[in-house]
């Protein structure tokens, strides 16, 4: 213990810095509950990563990186349940606001909250607002607490912590820019809790020892009655050991008089102050009393009832998905919007345009901005994803996803995973970068890898999705059950080879269920649109660019060169006609834009050509975000095997299935 204070005590003395102005602070750090998310968010807003931060007394290092848009760092931290804890990793959460490195450019704290389990986060947010540090709470996983039936009044939570609170979900990204911008006006806690009357007379004494500075006085004084080896040596630099020497003596003296521990005192205070808050910001829906409903739950989860009920929400969910907004929705938005208002309408007025270049650039049937970036996005794509994040929500809100997995854990443990790994899984029906982000949640390096090589080689995004089903429902079932078919049986072929190859052990499956409930129609359309809007603010200009970039490659000669060059090749392995070069080339841009485009051109397929094609698309390398976070989360040796492998793997399986169903005189030909 001597040595550590020692430790501690020689890297305080480094600190000669004059203390740096308002304009000068632009470091914040990121603290809270273990898994609330907070790398997740770290990771939404930071680029280039810097080197760790090492924590004096502790063998913890704290990695930071570059805030966008701002000079500043930003530090990502271990969990913490609270600021007393001797934890090594929390006592680095804690340490890190005392160090010089970032003391001295701090401007805030992001408080990051599972709004799930808000109180214990609205505990450490009393503790942390002691610091006298401007501090932003962040309430994240906000559709998760939806979900299990939990509504948070975020302005009174505000108004009672006087500090001001956002909500996102990190993991989607949403949220993420009013955080950014509510950052701006970052403001220090206005909420003080009255502790004991002996406590308050040595924090009084503390105040008038210590010269003000940017930690408030009051949290080193509450610090200093818990023996906390770090303040100890923070007081000694700035104060000197005689100071120190005589606030030590008062707190052993206090120790001494009181039998009960000052931590668990300090403890319980802050949590029963957390509970009262809690109680005046939370409204949580009753468990349902509903019989059948209970029932029901426990059905979804047997083996014999669990898995009809699956395959009757499958087919529910492509009834809605598939044929409702991949076939009505989209054809009624196209006919009646684009193809007999907005069309004709804007090609009369582009004509006005002097530049026939131009003029192209906007309105080419093939390549054009309007015909094969917004239309496609607004009118195809966007239908059909606001619907599946209806019926995914049902899935969530209603408590069904947890059974699921469930259900699913004997059949994942032949794939090196367990009933945890369904989620990741599923995940990656909406979003693949989302899916890599949320294999974190699986407990071994084993799992994680198969997970992620999983959800890279196999998983159709929403988007992705919807583009599928619309071109699937203008041919026979028999193609959607041959794409969708082929997928699924990879997850599972591909998922037992990986199990058998990878080296490491599966861990046990430990998980919360929530209450089977209804879902509530208005949250789960309200959550759905949140996420649509969210989706299209990113997805609509990369289709904008994306439509740009091939159009003016197209101009430049680029795409007769490739479908000279390398067309044949495609066409040869794959059977594809020489346009899928487009297709591709968009593909690696974001992968709906490139589904988009097959779209648009399938005109030029036969009907096994197309599903070929859907099935490449599936499995070869998603969109250039998924593969960065690929990189970021496995490393650059496992991401560059699993990038490799599934390349590799996707022209393979596209020329079996061509080569099969040419042999089998399967054309997927309408009658």
């Amino acid at each position: 213990m001597e040595a550590q204070k020692n430790r501690t005590q020689s890297y305080l003395k480094t600190d000669n810095h004059i203390p740096a102005t308002d304009e000068h602070k632009t470091d914040y750090v990121i603290l809270g509950n273990i898994n609330a998310g907070k790398s997740t968010l770290f990771e939404r807003l930071t680029n280039a990563k810097s080197p760790a931060t090492n924590i004096p007394g502790t063998t913890v290092s704290i990695k930071s990186g570059q805030m966008q848009g701002n000079q500043g760092q930003l530090y990502d931290t271990p969990g913490i349940y609270s600021i007393f804890s001797s934890n090594e990793d929390e006592r680095a959460s804690r340490d890190i606001l005392l160090l010089p490195k970032t003391r001295n450019r701090l401007k805030g704290i992001i408080l990051v909250a599972d709004a799930k389990n808000l109180k214990r986060s609205i505990a450490i947010a009393l503790q942390f607002s002691e610091y006298g540090l401007p501090m932003l709470l962040d309430i994240n996983m906000i559709d998760e607490a939806s979900s299990r039936g939990i509504e948070i009044d975020t302005q009174k939570l505000s108004d009672i912590l006087g500090v001001d609170v956002c909500t996102t979900i990190a993991r989607e990204g949403i949220g993420i820019e009013k955080l950014k911008t509510t950052l701006k006006r970052v403001k220090p806690a206005r909420i003080k809790l009255e502790y004991s009357e002996k406590i308050e007379e040595f924090i009084e004494l503390v105040e008038k020892l210590i010269p003000k500075g940017d930690i408030s006085a009051r949290a080193l004084g509450l610090l200093l009655l818990t023996e906390d080896k770090c303040v100890e040596s923070y007081i000694s630099h700035c104060c000197g050991d005689v100071i120190l020497e005589q606030l030590h003596h008062i707190v052993q003296e206090y120790r001494e008089e009181n039998a009960s521990s000052i931590e668990i005192f300090l403890e319980n205070l802050y949590h029963k102050e957390a509970s009262l808050i809690a109680n005046q910001v939370l409204t949580v829906e009753l468990p349902t009393k509903n019989p059948f409903i209970l029932t029901f739950g426990d059905w979804c989860t047997q083996m014999s009832t669990g898995i009809p009920i699956a395959f009757a929400v499958t087919a529910v969910l492509y009834l809605f998905v598939g044929t409702f907004a991949a076939t009505f929705l989209v054809d009624s938005i196209n006919t009646l919007l684009f193809e007999d208002i907005l069309i004709p309408w804007i090609t009369k007025y582009v004509q006005f345009i002097p530049s026939e270049f131009l003029r192209e650039m906007i309105i080419d049937p093939d390549f054009g901005v309007l015909p094969t970036g917004v239309f496609l996005a607004l009118g195809l794509v966007l239908p059909v994803i606001f619907c599946f994040y209806i019926a995914f929500g049902v899935l969530e809100d209603s408590g069904y996803l947890p059974r699921l997995s469930i259900l699913l854990d004997r059949v994942f443990r032949k794939i090196g995973l367990n009933g945890k790994g369904v989620i990741p899984i599923v995940m990656g029906f909406s979003c693949i970068t989302m899916a890599l982000l949320t294999t974190r949640m699986l407990n071994s390096e084993k799992e994680k890898n198969i997970a992620s090589f999983l959800i890279f080689l196999c998983m159709p995004c929403a988007p992705l999705i919807a583009v599928m089903l619309v071109i699937l429902d203008k041919m026979p079932f028999s193609a959607t059950v041959t794409v969708f078919g082929i997928i699924s049986l990879q997850i599972f072929i591909a998922g037992y080879l990986a199990n058998r190859i990878i080296p490491g052990t599966r861990s046990s499956f430990i998980m919360e269920i929530p209450v089977m409930r209804m879902p509530k129609a208005w949250s789960v359309v309200k959550m759905a649109a949140k996420k649509s809007h969210h989706f299209m603010k990113e997805a609509v200009p990369v289709f904008i660019y994306a439509s740009i970039v091939i159009f003016l490659f197209q101009r430049a000669g680029g795409l007769a060169m490739l479908e000279t060059y390398v067309g044949p090749f495609i066409h040869k392995v794959l059977g594809l006609p020489e346009q899928s070069i487009q297709v591709f080339i968009k593909t690696m841009i974001r992968r709906e834009s490139g589904a988009a485009e097959l779209e648009h051109l399938r005109d030029a397929y036969t009907n096994l050509q197309l599903v070929v094609n859907l099935l490449v698309m599936t499995f070869i390398a998603p969109c250039i975000n998924a593969i960065i976070v690929l990189f970021k989360e496995r490393g650059v040796r496992t991401g560059s095997i699993i990038m490799g492998t599934v390349i590799i793997y996707a022209f393979f399986i596209g020329s079996a299935v061509n080569y099969s169903c040419i042999a089998l005189g399967i054309t997927f030909a309408l009658n």
